[in-house]
């Protein structure tokens, strides 16, 4: 299941970096390329971060 998350983000991150320079080029709205990518990146970082964490005993 990681590696799929992890496939999809790094195929966002991609996706999102094609609008981001459409963006740059006054093509597509920068204010929504933006956010997109940022948010993008920070769901891959998260996916890639995720670790089992002792949380104690109940």
């Amino acid at each position: 299941m990681r590696k799929i998350l992890l496939t999809i983000g790094v195929i966002l991150i991609i996706i999102s970096f094609y609008f981001f320079v459409l963006g740059l080029m006054n093509i597509f709205p920068l204010f929504i390329s933006a956010p997109a990518l940022f948010i993008s990146v920070v769901f891959t970082l998260g996916i890639y971060n995720e670790r089992n964490r002792f949380r104690g005993f109940r």
